[in-house]
């Protein structure tokens, strides 16, 4: 049983979590793509509160951007740190 998880298994194995981790930055992708759309849609509505619209959607995207940032890191620490 000790030389199922040698070296390059492990090694592997880090790979494909790192692979699978970065599953995770298609959520951002499509949450930006919506939170654009969205405040585009609501400018186009009301382009007196364009500044407002444009500030919460700004923070909203930075907001789903971080999930894709911590799955890179992940990925990162994966591939390198094992």
């Amino acid at each position: 049983m000790d030389g199922i998880f040698n070296a390059e298994f492990v090694k592997g194995m880090a790979c494909l979590g790192a692979g699978i981790a970065m599953i995770a930055g298609l959520g951002p992708g499509i949450g930006q793509g919506i939170a654009a759309s969205k405040g585009a849609e609501a400018v186009g509505r009301n382009p007196d509160a364009s500044g407002k619209i444009q500030s919460i959607m700004v923070l909203g995207i930075a907001l789903a951007e971080t999930t894709g940032i911590y799955a890179l890191i992940v990925a990162i620490l994966l591939i390198f740190v094992i």
